[in-house]
């Protein structure tokens, strides 16, 4: 069994930039341990990817708060996170879920059974979303997520994600 990490979004403008937050700060130390736990091969980073006309999007229009736009310092890995990704597959996404992801994943489980975990933030809207996203696309595919090792908008808004998952059938640990 092939265990994949997906490290979600942990990027400069969600942890000390524009949607930062202490809680996202304080995870980043466990984060980096926990790809240091998974062979490079297996690590699978997403990227929150945004353009110039960012406002103009549905998604910008709701949380209009410019942020990850490409290029720029804030739409760059942490450097603590990019420096343990080395040789780890980066995925940029314009939206919350990644069918990009999902798609690579769906190929690497039909050549071998896969089991994965996901970190990172924010578990009440990249994270869960990417959870559930894996989850209907490999219904069989045990999926866990590290509380620890995540941080949402609240710690509240962080607890409800995680609930929302459990009821899902993912796994919880860390919490």
């Amino acid at each position: 069994m092939r265990k994949i990490l997906v490290v979600v979004d942990m990027q400069n403008d969600f942890i000390d930039g524009a949607l930062g937050t202490l809680e996202a700060r304080s995870i980043v130390p466990k984060v980096v341990e926990k790809m240091g736990q998974y062979e490079p091969r297996n690590v699978y980073l997403t990227r929150d990817t945004h353009y110039e006309n960012y406002l103009e999007t549905l998604e910008g229009r709701n949380l209009p708060v410019t942020h990850c736009i490409q290029g720029t310092r804030g739409w760059q890995l942490h450097d603590a996170i990019a420096a343990a990704a080395e040789d780890a597959t980066v995925i940029d996404k314009p939206t919350f879920g990644s069918n990009r992801l999902a798609g690579l994943l769906m190929v690497e489980r039909a050549q071998e059974g896969l089991e994965i975990e996901l970190v990172g933030l924010c578990t009440d809207i990249c994270v869960v979303s990417n959870a559930l996203l894996l989850r209907a696309a490999m219904p069989e595919v045990p999926i866990t997520v590290d509380a620890s090792c995540c941080a949402g908008v609240t710690p509240e808004r962080h607890r409800a994600a995680l609930e929302t998952m459990r009821s899902c059938q993912i796994r919880i640990v860390g919490a």
